[in-house]
């Protein structure tokens, strides 16, 4: 058990520093196949504000709320597969291949903006919706903004049985300054989890949860703001555990892990779906906020 734990540590100290490393230096300069000829889109909607960066292959690179960065810019997002001797492809993990984009829709309000839409978006509604192939597996990846709501929604379909080592989908890389965690399941509306997130040494690169949640949020304290995320859609077979990776100074790691050690079957086609909203709160009431924000979610 202690060689499994050290070179499961070791892998994930080597994923966040490959990952940082490609986001903060030259998969600057990554042009995938496919998109604007330019470094990122910013989309302003009502309160949120989201970037989408080319060097992580049109994924998105932060999310804001009334103006304040609640994630960092150094990690990626969306959607990551780790293949058996092969590691991971997908999104800002360029160490093995990128992925391969077949087309980007961008619309705003309503409309279609072709294929250059601009550095600076600012609506009532924006819908992103990014189709690419990673090996075997067709990916559909959609980020939708209106009413103050952050909507994303990923389908995987493959003709061929693939073993995987696992996917990881909807990852968020919440700043590092967020300083407590809380995750609830429907069926145990009382029954909440509550975890404070540290930097000292002995929490260093411990994973939090992983185990199924309806729901999980996370608390700012210098702007008093918190986010809630909650699947709304998601395959039974694929397992769908929560993780919260906490790694100080960095970021406070959500990831939604899938097919752990599992073979995808052939013909297999499933959707997930999750949403985020955000609240502001002194720290004394920010947790009733959250989960009520938690339950108006499911509508």
């Amino acid at each position: 058990m202690r060689v499994r734990y050290s070179m499961s540590f070791l892998r994930l100290w080597l994923i966040t520093a490959i990952t940082t490393l490609s986001c903060a230096t030259g998969a600057q300069d990554f042009r995938p196949n496919l998109g604007p000829n330019q470094d990122s889109i910013s989309v302003n909607c009502g309160e949120i504000a989201l970037l989408l960066r080319r060097s992580s292959q049109w994924t998105p690179g932060r999310i804001d709320f009334r103006g304040t960065a609640m994630t960092t810019e150094k990690s990626a997002y969306g959607t990551v597969f780790s293949f058996p001797e092969t590691g991971f492809i997908g999104t800002a993990h360029l160490e093995n291949e990128p992925e391969d984009l077949r087309k980007l829709t961008f619309i705003l309000d309503g409309r279609e903006l072709g294929g250059n839409p601009g550095k600076s978006l600012e609506g009532k509604q924006f819908r992103f919706v990014r189709e690419s192939r990673i090996r075997n597996f067709a990916l559909t990846c959609e980020i939708e903004i209106k009413d103050n709501r952050l909507y994303e929604t990923t389908t995987v379909a493959t003709d061929r049985a693939q073993p995987l080592k696992l996917v990881y989908h909807f990852m968020h890389a919440w700043t590092p300054t967020a300083s407590m965690l809380i995750a609830g399941l429907d069926e145990g509306p009382e029954d909440i989890l509550v975890q404070p997130l540290k930097d000292e040494a002995e929490v260093n690169r411990k994973m939090y949860l992983t185990r199924r949640f309806d729901w999980i949020a996370i608390y700012e304290p210098a702007s008093k703001q918190f986010a809630v995320s909650r699947l709304l859609e998601a395959p039974d077979s694929a397992g769908n555990l929560s993780m919260v990776w906490n790694v100080p100074g960095t970021y406070r790691k959500f990831y939604l892990k899938c097919f752990e050690s599992k073979t995808v079957p052939a013909g297999f086609k499933g959707t997930w779906r999750m949403v985020t909203a955000f609240g502001v709160g002194e720290p004394e009431v920010w947790q009733a906020k959250a989960r009520k924000l938690a339950l108006d979610l499911r509508d």
